[in-house]
């Protein structure tokens, strides 16, 4: 039980931390594959080679898999050294500060080339700097995660706190999703001619403000105050041994892998499906993604409402129904017998619900997961569940850019689709089996 509760203006400074790493996340997801490999009619330059190794991966898919390697190890010991951490000012907003800077800089390094063509010494670089940058915002975003369920006392307020998080993420998603209507607007302002160094200065400008959205919760909210802020002493091994011991944490990876996979799958050819498959100005994806963004939030406050009555599994089971036929749509996008845009609008306002489900709801079930296992072990492990909840976030997210990246290689031109296209089938199996894992999951209800 935290020691004083969260007031409304602190859970939107709680909030604004996750516009900021929601921007930059969703840069990378959404503009690094079409800044580096971009479909021929987009009016940029290719700065790495599109070619295979080893017969199955292409140069991009090893890029944005490099930085979880290092995951890997980094994200348990952030997650286990924020658990222990004995600083007086607490456990989380310490080591916050300190990746605010580091990931502004490596997302913005992220997307200056060292050569303008393609280039061999692009991939390497490019490397370098997602790994800087994921780990980066592992060290932001583990303690940050780590809050919500040590400021939150019920399963409604950590439902209402998650609510307000991912209010912050979709807000983000807009931001970054608005990417190339930014892009139109700097050229006009500025005189710029060329399109890549437009999208160059758009992004460094996103990723400053960025930056001052993650300091929000640093500067508003005092941790001492708003949490319990006992240490854990469990050494690191033992801490992940028993967090993966916890079965129904296990059924919520897999689905919670599945989704994210599925979802960057999206965010990164929502691009080429506007602009290759339908053949409509890349501007639209901006727009697209603020329609999608309105419907999700007028079905928070219904999700809100379903949750409490009937519970969270089934809202979720349900949005991985939906969202498995909003995938399979994909495969046939330009092929149905409407005009483009009403075929991409209809696409995107279905996606509302189960978006805002599954970023709304999993966050609150793990709260419970967490808030349940203390009251049975009596330690503080909330920073080790969140670093192994994101591990596989990331996970699933740079597999969704590889996987899309790899894709594109059966093509991704205007005439020469099928690359684009069969993200629509894989996007369709993962949701199955996120949903299949999901309806093993046990819940629990709790009515304070």
């Amino acid at each position: 039980m935290p020691p004083v509760k969260l007031p409304l203006s602190k859970q939107i400074a709680y909030a604004s931390g996750m516009i900021g790493w929601s921007i930059m996340t969703n840069i990378v997801i959404v503009m690094l594959p079409y800044f580096y490999l971009p479909p021929s009619n987009a009016g940029l330059v290719q700065l790495v080679p599109q070619m295979l190794l080893l017969g199955v991966f292409n140069i991009m898919s090893l890029i944005v898999a490099s930085g979880r390697f290092v995951d890997a190890v980094s994200d348990p010991l952030i997650a286990s050294m924020s658990d222990k951490s004995q600083d007086p000012r607490g456990r989380r907003i310490p080591l916050m500060k300190y990746a605010v800077l580091p990931s502004v800089v490596f997302c913005s390094l992220s997307f200056c080339p060292l050569i303008r063509g393609e280039s061999m010494e692009n991939a390497g670089w490019l490397a370098f700097t997602l790994i800087g940058f994921f780990v980066s915002t592992s060290l932001y975003f583990i303690p940050y995660n780590a809050l919500l369920p040590e400021v939150t006392e019920t399963s409604a307020e950590r439902v209402k706190l998650s609510s307000f998080q991912q209010i912050g993420f979709v807000i983000g998603m807009v931001i970054s999703g608005s990417v190339n209507n930014i892009v139109l607007a700097v050229r006009t302002a500025f005189h710029i001619t060329d399109q890549n160094t437009a999208i160059q200065y758009t992004i460094w400008g996103l990723c400053l403000l960025a930056g001052i959205f993650m300091f929000f919760p640093i500067i508003f909210i005092d941790e001492r105050k708003y949490s319990d802020n006992r240490p854990s002493y469990l050494p690191i091994l033992s801490s992940i041994y028993k967090t993966f011991s916890n079965t129904n944490f296990k059924y919520y990876l897999v689905s919670d892998f599945s989704y994210y996979l599925a979802l960057s799958i999206i965010s990164s050819g929502l691009m080429y499906f506007v602009t290759v498959l339908l053949a409509l100005p890349a501007s639209e994806g901006g727009f697209l993604m603020a329609s999608m963004v309105v419907v999700s939030l007028l079905c928070y406050p219904l999700i809100n409402f379903l949750a409490a009555k009937v519970g969270k599994k089934i809202i979720v089971q349900f949005s991985f129904a939906l969202l498995s036929l909003l995938f399979i749509a994909i495969y046939f996008l330009g092929k149905f017998p409407l005009s483009p845009k009403t075929q991409i609008y209809i696409l995107m306002l279905c996606a509302g619900f189960p978006l805002a489900s599954l970023g709304i709801l999993p966050n609150a079930i793990l709260a419970d997961i967490i808030q349940q296992d203390k009251q049975t072990s009596g330690e503080n492990r909330e920073g080790m569940y969140f670093a192994v909840k994101y591990f596989f976030v990331k996970i699933g997210q740079t597999s969704g850019i590889a996987l899309f990246a790899f894709l594109t290689i059966y093509g991704k031109d205007p005439g020469h689709d099928y690359g684009l296209r069969l993200n629509g089938l894989f996007g369709f199996a993962l949701c199955v089996l996120a949903l299949i894992s999901f309806s093993k999951f046990k819940e629990k209800t709790d009515r304070k």
